[in-house]
């Protein structure tokens, strides 16, 4: 089996459970869910969505980067909300963030997310 190499970065919010900001399998990332804490003051940085939106793709940014890679690199992206009546606000910003040619992606509507957060997004990069 490949050796698991753990991705770690304080320039993305530390975990708060029993988990790796990622975790790196040959040449494969594993990005573990991302929601919109400030890295700084592991608080939430807005009670706004998009503010939230914005956050998140902050922290994966910095746990790509962490990784050897970039938001390019991304393959899957999972997006969690709990309003699915956001999801063209969440098309907008992430245009902010990727070009052509797009990951495959799944947005899924939840009741809850740890912290009280709008959105936790997660996903598989290859580097």
């Amino acid at each position: 089996m490949a050796k698991k190499i753990i991705i770690a970065t304080d320039k993305a919010p530390q975990a708060i459970g029993t988990y790796s900001q990622a975790v790196k399998v040959g040449s494969t990332v594993y990005l573990s869910g991302q929601i919109p804490l400030n890295p700084e003051t592991m608080e939430m940085v807005s009670d706004e969505f998009d503010a939230q939106v914005v956050q998140v793709f902050e922290n994966l940014t910095a746990v790509c980067a962490a990784a050897g890679g970039s938001l390019s690199d991304i393959v899957k992206l999972n997006i969690f909300m709990t309003d699915l009546s956001n999801f063209a606000t969440v098309n907008e910003i992430m245009g902010r963030y990727f070009e052509q040619p797009y990951p495959a992606r799944a947005a899924i509507g939840v009741s809850q997310l740890p912290k009280g957060s709008l959105v936790e997004m997660d996903g598989v990069m290859e580097v």
